[in-house]
């Protein structure tokens, strides 16, 4: 739920220190490696490290006047780091030409053989990030930030609204029993971390209760497609110059499932009326104009022929599975896999969406 923008830059290194180590990316290497795809030559020059909350590696530089942004795993992979690379690299060709904004894909490279790492290069976008600050004229315009609110909802039913199959995705995911695996899942998930040291088990609020509910009432029936995975205002960019979204990004839990999940995290992590925040993890300034949360359902409803009388079952959902991923930070610092002051912030973004969660149950399914 951090910020990951594939177009803002970070601060500049210390005099003499590499902007990125050789280690991460060889540059001569990836020059030789765009040499054979035709893709400009001569030096990569203007390289710059971008920032946002993502680990993974994100470089922005140019190349015979063409600007290009790589994307790798981060210097310590995880064991799927590779696959996740692969994998967002397809969803990005296959959404090439559709209504879906997203980053273009220029290149991929699926082996580890050139840079250590699987990576793909894309083109930059023009965009900016909400949470990091709204330029003019959205600054000052609330009825502008009204349809960006509702320009979110319009990116995930354009996504939905594809046939994966037919832009070659249908071996993509495992749609098959995907609502019924979900609470499983992600339960086990949470279990696993009692393996790391030091971790005294989950606080949670309503932990066990949610994961009953979520049991109990959920959807009997749903039409396959893909889903973004993480949607929620950190992970999109917005038009310089109107409230259309420039791209949807970070595309690491992209597969084929249900795409009422999407609406069902920006459910969960959008802010409530008076601007609060998930345990601060999205903080928009102004938030005044921005739609309440049953605008954006109701502009879903409005655009997509999806049964959405369960939608508060996909936004407690979302609160489980987002809870359940961030906690996993929680009982890394535990195990002084992960910085202290990070642990604690995330755990309390994991409390936040629980206590979401108990309050969407509590108003009852399809109040909405």
């Amino acid at each position: 739920m951090m910020a990951r923008d594939p177009v803002r830059a970070v601060g500049s290194p210390a005099v003499g220190e590499p902007i990125v180590s050789p280690a991460v990316v060889d540059l001569d290497a990836l020059a030789r490696w765009m040499d054979a795809r035709g893709l400009g030559a001569g030096a990569i020059v203007g390289v710059e490290r971008l920032g946002g909350g993502t680990q993974n590696v994100l470089l922005r530089f140019v190349r015979a006047g063409r600007p290009y942004v790589l994307r790798r795993p981060p210097e310590h992979k995880r064991k799927n780091s590779d696959e996740t690379m692969r994998r967002e690299a397809r969803v990005l060709a296959a959404l090439a030409g559709s209504d879906v904004p997203h980053p273009a894909l220029i290149a991929a490279e699926p082996t580890i053989d050139v840079i250590g790492a699987a990576f793909y290069l894309m083109e930059p976008i023009d965009g900016f990030h909400a949470p990091s600050g709204l330029p003019e004229p959205h600054r000052s315009a609330p009825a502008l930030r009204y349809r960006m609110g509702l320009a979110m909802v319009d990116g995930i039913v354009a996504l939905g609204a594809i046939d994966h199959e037919a832009v070659g995705l249908g071996d993509f995911g495992r749609p098959e029993n995907y609502l019924e695996r979900q609470v499983e899942r992600w339960r086990s998930q949470l279990a696993s971390y009692a393996d790391l040291p030091g971790y005294g088990g989950p606080q949670i609020p309503g932990v066990d209760r949610v994961a009953r509910w979520l049991d109990a009432h959920r959807p009997s029936r749903f039409r396959p497609g893909i889903i973004h995975g993480d949607y929620h205002l950190s992970n999109v960019l917005f038009s310089r110059t109107g409230p259309e979204l420039a791209a949807i990004v970070d595309w690491e839990l992209t597969t084929i499932g249900d795409p009422l999940l999407d609406l069902g995290w920006l459910l969960a992590t959008w802010p409530e009326p008076a601007g609060g925040q998930i345990g601060g993890a999205i903080a928009v300034q102004p938030w005044t104009g921005f739609p309440h949360a049953d605008e954006l359902v109701a502009h879903y409803r409005a655009r997509s022929d999806r049964d959405l009388s369960a939608i508060d079952w996909y936004a407690v959902l979302a609160c489980y599975k987002l809870g359940i991923i961030l906690e996993g930070t929680n009982a890394r610092a535990a195990a002084g896999q992960a910085p202290r002051a990070t642990g604690d912030m995330l755990h309390a973004m994991t409390v936040a969406l629980f206590e979401r969660a108990l309050g969407l149950i509590e108003r009852g399914v399809g109040a909405r």
